[in-house]
């Protein structure tokens, strides 16, 4: 009678081997420990077992007579454990009439005669006594039927009592051989659909909930219904699983109110499910999968379209009802790109990749077509993304047919391009809990070119936080932090095949990477370590990005460098907090020094990120570049606006990029071409001489001598002039250092200028400084002195005074200002007021010969106007005051009289002896002259005067 002639227990689930076994979907229910008790629920023991119930002495309601005696029938068969099928019926069929007088009742309640639960836990073992073996008698029929009364009265099951009733009909059912021809098939068959319909009206009574379907109770017994059909090998318990779940879902389509709808996570399960049956095979299988189909798809239509369009939708599916499965296939793309969630779309999704994963049980092709079918045009937004990379992580490996593995590539490739962050942490903290890299997933990211440069695009945008992504920043869900992109980056370069891919990123990713790593020596990879919750504790985010940078140049095909890099410790200093900016030195040096034929689009990108003056990458961006400026073919990428560019960073607080931007001015100077370039800088290189910055002063003096030696000029003339100009108030400076290069830059410009170029302002200047060079041939540096004698020389050829040139060079300061007196007697006055300003100087030798020769020029001076004299005396008076004699007094007054005594009388305070006495020598000297020529003018009234000269 049936083909089954092995009994199976009823403890024993289908085969737990199905391609779906490891999933939720098999783990949550049931048929892991048996199709009845996987909830949790032990098996009720055997009546013979149990203890005698005591009869339920309530006093009952007034019933009719066949009612009385069917309550008192239940009475005494509930007292007794063990009865025969007759009385086993009569008892089921007691309860039913109980019930139906309990419902007449109104407000009845079952409790008032006996406890449902005890009513319901008999009714239970009834189901369950009966055999698996064949199907011979109705009582488990009339035992369903009879759950379906009394879920019409009160009070209603519990949710436990329901899935219990459920386990156990389904079981009872599912368990049921296959009904094979025999002399009486024909009465099997027709009780075995009665039992069937019967178990249908249970589940849809245990469904309802006030007069509606209750969603999540359905999805409990979809639960315990889907593992007969996944993980059960025999074709027949399969067919009465999509059996079922069909009759269910097409009674759901019924009600146009459901409960519970919203919390209803099965779709995209069963969705996947049903789809792949669909595509089965077997032909009656394929059947009630199609049909299961398009119920669920109608469900979803009539509960999440729009009403103007469910007709028009409704008619669709009804065209394709029991069609091919290409027609299913084709509703089915439709409805997961419209009317499924996020979350269920990837339900679908992982049924799918599972059923991949096990060839024995399920067609990894159909399943892979699927996939192709429904991800084909464009990648909807889709849930639980950690959970499919995971998948795909842990079973990538395991799938051998070629058209899953492909599909399974696919897949991941669309997650990263879509979901690229989600991706990238997965992949990360799963590398990070099993402490060994997988590579196989970043092989995969690398394998397609195009989405290999959309995963790096976004992975650069990642690491450059003042950029937003574009196109994903509204459906990202998770952000991943600068560290985690740049270890995703170092994965994804390990991939040797896409090294012309990787040459178009390599300058964005080499200074973005290099941003990065200044960016983390300086804050301290300890702090950025405890801001990143996702980073495993023993990764060392310095450390990490180093490597990801040096197999960035690896992968761009400059192994050579890496090595030379690493010979120079540059590798090494970058690492280190003190020297990090040093390495960034070495580190572009080493790039000019090897050529690096990416040098220039680096420079430009570099001038990109310099044009946003509130970058915080500047230093780093300035310290290459000068390194970098010194290749002609990148210098030559600069024009005027990148010059400017650079300009504007001289205004930076910092002191660091102010004189880097100081040597990238000497590296336009030594390229000699780069003239126009230069003279945008040099206004701002001559604003450091006036830094309140020693090192910067210090620092621009040493350019200032480097640019003079590199220019011309013909080229820069005003520049020279300018300079020229503006290093009067450095000669006069306390530091040694800083004295002594104002000075050497004064005479590296006197050696560049010639007579026939010296222009007036130029001259004028020349000719003011002549006192002061022979003034500084006293300074307390020797070195001064002698720079001030090799100046002399210079202004003695470039003034054409061959006479003095011999005595510029061979002879004492005293001899020299006698003898610059007696050949330029006529800018005496000019000479005195530079003498008088020195009057003031912090040296004593310099005070000492200003004091002798401003004595000197005062006596070669003759009488002028009397009325000057006064105008003198009066000025000079009004100045006593401040110590020393105004030196327009002086020039105005050629009489050395009272002026000359009120110039000199402050001189004899100074502190120092020499000096004092000498000017107590001078006064002394010049108030007899203006005694003797007081007795002179009385007697005479000619008067010898001194030639005007003017320059």
């Amino acid at each position: 009678m049936w083909s089954d002639t092995q009994a199976r227990s009823p403890a024993a689930p289908p085969s737990a081997k199905g391609p779906l076994g490891s999933s939720s979907l098999a783990a949550s229910t049931p048929a892991l420990q048996g199709p009845l008790w996987g909830r949790g629920h032990s098996a009720p023991c055997s009546r013979g077992a149990q203890e005698k119930r005591v009869p339920w002495i309530r006093e009952a309601p007034r019933l009719r007579q066949s009612e009385t005696e069917a309550y008192q029938f239940i009475m005494e068969y509930l007292s007794q454990d063990q009865q025969p099928e007759v009385d086993n019926l009569k008892f089921l069929k007691a309860v039913e009439t109980l019930s139906g007088a309990v419902r007449a009742q109104g407000n009845g309640n079952m409790n008032d005669y006996y406890p449902l639960i005890t009513l319901t836990e008999r009714i239970e073992a009834l189901i369950l006594q009966e055999s698996t073996e064949f199907l011979t008698s109705s009582v488990r029929q009339q035992a369903m039927l009879c759950i379906v009364a009394l879920s019409q009265v009160k009070p209603s099951f519990h949710e436990s009592q329901k899935l219990d009733l459920v386990n156990a009909g389904i079981y009872s059912v599912f368990s049921l051989p296959l009904i094979m021809p025999s002399p009486d098939w024909k009465d099997t068959a027709s009780l075995y659909m009665q039992t069937v319909q019967a178990l249908d009206e249970m589940l849809q009574a245990l469904m309802m909930e006030d007069m509606n379907p209750n969603m999540l109770m359905l999805q409990n017994f979809l639960e315990i219904i889907l593992p007969w059909l996944t993980l059960s090998e025999k074709v027949h318990e399969q067919t009465r699983a999509l059996g079922t779940i069909s009759r269910l879902l097409r009674f759901i389509c019924k009600f146009p109110q459901l409960s519970h709808m919203m919390e209803f996570l099965m779709s995209g399960k069963l969705m996947g499910i049903l789809g792949l049956f669909c595509m089965d095979s077997n032909q009656e299988i394929s059947a009630e999968a199609s049909e299961a189909l398009h119920y669920l798809f109608t469900i979803l239509a009539l509960q999440r379209s729009l009403k103007q369009k469910t007709e028009t939708i409704l008619k669709n599916l009804q065209k394709s009802f029991r069609g091919e499965w290409f027609a299913h296939v084709q509703d089915l793309i439709l409805f997961f790109g419209n009317y499924l969630t996020p979350e269920e779309r990837a339900d679908v999704i992982m049924v799918s990749m599972e059923a991949m994963t096990n060839t024995s049980r399920y067609d990894s092709c159909t399943a892979s077509n699927m996939l192709k079918l429904i991800l084909k045009d464009s990648i909807p937004e889709i849930g639980k993304v950690p959970e499919i990379i995971q998948y795909i992580y842990y079973n990538m490996m395991s799938i051998t047919e070629t058209t899953a593995q492909m599909t399974m590539q696919k897949i991941l490739h669309l997650m990263a391009q879509t979901y690229t962050d989600e991706v990238i942490l997965t992949l990360i903290e799963m590398e990070d809990q099993s402490h060994k890299g997988v590579h196989k997933p970043w092989e995969i990211l690398a394998s397609f070119p195009k989405g290999y440069e959309v995963i790096m695009e976004h992975l650069l945008q990642r690491l450059t936080p003042h950029k937003r992504p574009r196109g994903q920043e509204s459906s990202q869900r998770t952000e991943i932090s600068p560290l985690i992109a740049t270890r995703a980056l170092h994965e994804l370069l390990l991939e040797p095949s896409r090294r012309t891919e990787v040459q178009t990123f390599f300058p964005s990713l080499f200074m973005t990477l290099l941003f990065q790593v200044s960016f983390l020596v300086v804050e301290g990879r300890h702090e950025v370590i405890h801001e990143e919750k996702h980073v495993a504790e023993w990764v060392d985010p310095v450390r990490s990005t180093v490597e990801a940078l040096k197999t960035l140049m690896w992968s761009s095909g400059y192994g050579e460098y890496v090595s030379y890099i690493h010979n120079l410790g540059t590798w090494e200093l970058l690492m280190d907090p003190e020297r990090h900016f040093e390495g960034v030195t070495l580190l572009a040096r080493a790039m000019v020094t090897k050529k690096c034929w990416h040098n220039g689009p680096i420079c430009r990108l570099i001038f990109e990120v310099l044009h946003n003056q509130e970058s915080s990458n500047h230093l780093t961006a300035l310290t290459f570049v000068t390194e970098l400026l010194r290749c002609p073919e990148v210098a030559a990428i600069v024009d005027e606006v990148a010059t400017r560019i650079l300009a504007k960073w001289f205004h930076c607080e910092e002191p660091a990029p102010v004189k880097l931007l100081l040597q990238v001015a000497v590296t336009f100077a030594k390229h000699g071409n780069m003239v126009r370039q230069l003279r945008i800088l040099q206004p701002y290189v001559l604003n450091c001489c006036y830094s309140t910055d020693i090192d910067i002063v210090m620092e621009t003096f040493l350019v200032l001598k480097c640019l003079i030696e590199h220019l011309t000029w013909q080229r820069s003339s005003s520049f020279f002039i300018q300079l020229a100009f503006m290093l009067r108030p450095f000669f006069d400076e306390e530091s040694e250092h800083l004295r002594l290069s104002a000075f050497e830059i004064y005479e590296r410009i006197l050696a560049k200028t010639k007579r026939k170029i010296l222009v007036f302002p130029l001259k004028h200047q020349v000719l003011n400084l002549i006192v002061l060079l022979v003034f500084h041939l006293k300074d307390e540096n020797v070195n001064v002195a002698q720079i001030c004698r090799s100046a002399l020389c210079h202004t003695a050829n470039i003034l054409g005074w061959s006479r003095l040139k011999v005595v510029f060079a061979e002879k004492d300061e005293w001899t020299i200002l006698s003898a610059l007196l007696e050949q330029e007697t006529n800018k005496a006055l000019w000479f005195l007021k530079q003498s008088v300003g020195f009057f003031k100087s912090p040296q004593a030798p310099i005070r000492q010969v200003a004091v002798w020769f401003a004595g000197q020029i005062i006596q070669v001076l003759d009488v002028e106007d009397p009325s000057e004299v006064e105008e003198a005396y009066t000025g000079a008076s009004h100045r006593a005051q401040n110590l020393l004699p105004s030196p327009a007094a002086l020039l105005c007054a050629k009489h050395h009289s009272r002026v000359c005594v009120t110039a000199l009388r402050y001189m004899r305070k100074d502190p120092d002896p020499t000096i004092s006495c000498l000017a107590t020598q001078i006064f002394y000297v010049l108030e007899a002259k203006e005694k003797l020529l007081a007795s002179f003018s009385t007697s005479c009234f000619c008067r010898r005067r001194l030639r005007k000269h003017y320059f």
